[in-house]
């Protein structure tokens, strides 16, 4: 009578747990889904979506909306006056692969109380980097494309700032332009939202004894119609303040292709890991194949003169 084979040893434990999640693509894309606080101002204000092919993108910028002919009158029986659609200038910009790689080792894991946090952290500061390098270059790229500014009254540190004025007649000299922009976002710097979110005359205008309030631990979500998107320094080329159509100013365009190995989550950033059996540890990297597209530069404007 033949004798079935014991059945092996099972192991348990945070340890064992951990470096199965190291080992499998899918634990980490769900690991990834937990650091819900990381996310691109690129995705943000470049809302578009391009494809790449061979390592480039071709897009049009500042495509007209109307034609260049007016309408004319029709008689009963004619034919309508012809015209010929416009197009934008053709412009070429290459996808570059972003990326870093660190190292946790068995040591830093297993003398965690909470052996997960490790890993977590070790995740946070790759994607943070990944993530503040990119936004920087998509920052600089908006400056260096958009070409509009709006002055304000007076800087906002100034009792005497009107920050409210001045987002409303940046809003309209973007939609004097007659090309169908229209302004959903504003971006700023930390300490810059700092003086907008205590600014006295704002303050007026809000809704009293809201729990929305910044005095009450809320914040400004949007203002004169502007999702407002809080920016680090770092991000930014200067300490400005941004308006846009994020709608119409242009967007990221990604390598969607996935290589083997790698995870990918909804902030665009792929993740793998290998076994440094001979080293106790692990090495994780990260990437995104990207490249910011500015395809309408009027459709953003600047505000100067927010500084002291």
């Amino acid at each position: 009578m033949p004798v079935n084979p014991p059945v092996p040893p099972s192991l348990s434990g945070d340890l064992l747990s951990i470096h199965r999640l190291l080992a499998s693509p899918t634990q980490i894309q769900r690991r990834l889904r937990t650091i819900a606080d990381l996310r691109f101002i690129s995705d943000q204000i470049l809302t578009q979506r391009f494809r790449s092919s061979g390592g480039a993108v071709l897009y049009e910028v500042s495509e007209p909306i109307f034609n260049t002919r007016s309408p004319q009158a029709v008689g009963p029986g004619s034919e309508y006056p012809k015209d010929v659609t416009a197009n934008g200038a053709a412009a070429l910009a290459s996808v570059s692969k972003w990326g870093q790689a660190t190292r946790i080792t068995d040591e830093a894991i297993k003398r965690n109380a909470r052996p997960g946090d490790e890993v977590d952290r070790t995740l946070r500061k790759v994607i943070n980097t990944i993530i503040r390098h990119v936004d920087s270059i998509t920052m600089s790229a908006v400056a260096s494309a958009v070409t509009q500014t709006q002055a304000a009254g007076d800087d906002w540190i100034a009792s005497t700032a009107t920050i409210l004025r001045d987002i409303e007649l940046a809003k309209a000299k973007i939609a004097e332009l007659q090309m169908g922009y229209r302004p959903d976002s504003i971006v700023m710097s930390s300490t810059k939202y700092a003086y907008m979110a205590s600014d006295e005359r704002i303050a007026t205008l809000r809704r009293r004894e809201a729990t929305d309030n910044p005095v009450y631990g809320g914040s400004i979500e949007r203002i004169g119609g502007l999702v407002v998107v809080e920016a680090p320094l770092s991000s930014l080329p200067s300490d400005d303040v941004w308006i846009l159509d994020s709608t119409q100013l242009g967007g990221m365009a990604d390598e969607a292709d996935v290589d083997p190995g790698y995870t990918v989550a909804e902030m665009a950033v792929q993740i793998q890991t290998m076994r440094l059996a001979n080293k106790d540890a692990w090495e994780m990297w990260g990437r995104r194949i990207t490249v910011p597209v500015i395809q309408e530069p009027g459709a953003a404007i600047k505000i100067t003169g927010t500084n002291p």
